[in-house]
């Protein structure tokens, strides 16, 4: 389980990716399931496309593919970028003055 959510903090590290993600995850899964309990299948559908759009495009400002989509490249042996890396942000200690 730790590893599962140290990868996912590796994934999702840019502001916006992650506002996208906390704005998307409840969309694609919570609201979709309410809305299909409401039989409201329309709004349901639109919640969740509206919110995978959402990390999707949280994931083109990170600059790496969405989860399903590494699946999808691995199985057709494609590359994928998993993880982007960043540069370190400077230690104000260690700046000294």
């Amino acid at each position: 389980m730790k590893q599962l959510v140290v990868n996912y903090l590796a994934r999702h590290q840019h502001p916006a990716n992650v506002l996208l993600h906390v704005v998307g995850v409840p969309l694609t899964f919570a609201a979709a399931a309410i809305y299909l309990l409401l039989d409201a299948w329309w709004w349901a559908l639109g919640s969740f496309i509206l919110g995978y759009a959402l990390q999707f495009l949280g994931h083109a400002i990170e600059g790496n593919d969405a989860g399903e989509m590494i699946v999808i490249k691995k199985l057709l042996g494609k590359p994928y970028i998993a993880v982007i890396a960043r540069p370190e942000k400077p230690n104000v200690d260690s700046l000294g003055g």
